[in-house]
């Protein structure tokens, strides 16, 4: 990550509220040049308001969002200038073709089509000759990440990108991405594709009902995860199940029993396993996902959670 002190993009207790409904109540974080950061949370926790007030589409009910040092709102043309934007269902005028669709959006970007346009459109294997009106939900999806990655914008926010996508051209998108992290771009990408999250980014934000519930690295937040182990062991594992940081203890026939661990409790727990003589062990590390779930499925983290 590049060591620049100042965000890109810089965004402190935001909150927006529609009538009595409160869409973002506390949404507060930084990404900076040469980060890619993962906005994750399921449909309804308010990734999408998050981004259409930062796009100076709404204006926010309460704290403050700049981009560059400029405030999204009041300086919403002055931004533009130097975001691209990729929304996860793009719509586009029927009668033109792809490629003119790609120039035209270039054009307003104050972008000419270049070698690197054509790369790309041969990359994400697509037919700019066709009209857009025939075009499936993954095609128009292309045109518009085409756009985006042939302008050289300092700030690109992708909502979903690659829904629609095959895994080919998921790939590609993971590729050119890191191409911009690695010019010094910062990139925000909302994202519910755990795997796509975990290749890319630097820093992850979870959103629950409109709330940040925890921003930091996969690393930082390993913490709040479990490791799963499937163990065997010469004596039996007695009492495993009472002691700190086990969870879900279950035993088979076969004489193979299985637990979730506490990251922090990891190395108790193999110590406690080797006195008992390990006879055949499986571990599983965690993964995003099981972050995810924790916060979403198990009610551990409740909706007051910071």
């Amino acid at each position: 990550m590049n060591n620049a002190n100042v965000p890109t993009l810089h965004i402190e207790h935001l909150q927006k509220n529609f009538g009595k409904f409160q869409a973002l109540k506390d949404i507060t974080f930084d990404i900076y040049p040469g980060e890619v950061f993962g906005f994750i949370g399921p449909n309804g926790a308010g990734k999408s308001t998050t981004i259409r007030t930062l796009l100076g589409i709404l204006r926010a009910s309460g704290g403050q969002a700049t981009i560059f040092g400029q405030d999204v709102f009041k300086d919403a043309v002055s931004i533009h200038k130097r975001l691209a934007y990729v929304p996860g269902d793009v719509y586009l005028w029927p009668n033109l073709s792809g490629g003119e669709i790609i120039d035209l959006f270039l054009k307003l970007s104050h972008t000419n089509h270049s070698a690197k346009t054509d790369q790309l459109i041969k990359d994400f294997q697509l037919d700019p000759t066709k009209k857009a009106r025939t075009y499936s939900k993954g095609n128009r999806q292309k045109v518009a990440l085409i756009a985006a990655f042939s302008t050289d914008a300092d700030f690109y926010i992708f909502d979903e990108p690659t829904s629609g996508l095959d895994p080919l051209n998921e790939e590609i998108f993971q590729k050119e991405v890191l191409k911009l992290k690695a010019a010094g771009k910062a990139v925000l990408l909302s994202s519910h594709i755990l795997s796509e999250v975990e290749k890319m980014c630097d820093r992850i934000g979870i959103i629950r009902t409109g709330k940040i519930v925890e921003t930091g690295t996969l690393e930082q937040m390993r913490h709040l995860t479990r490791t799963i182990i499937k163990v065997q062991t010469k004596n039996p594992l007695n009492n495993i199940k009472n002691l700190t940081g086990v969870h879900n203890v279950s035993s088979e026939d076969n004489g193979v029993t299985t637990l979730s661990v506490d990251s922090e409790e990891l190395d108790n727990i193999m110590s406690f396993l080797t006195q008992r003589q390990i006879l055949s062990l499986q571990v599983t590390p965690p993964t995003l996902e099981d972050l995810f779930l924790r916060y979403y499925d198990s009610g551990e983290v409740s909706d007051n959670a910071k």
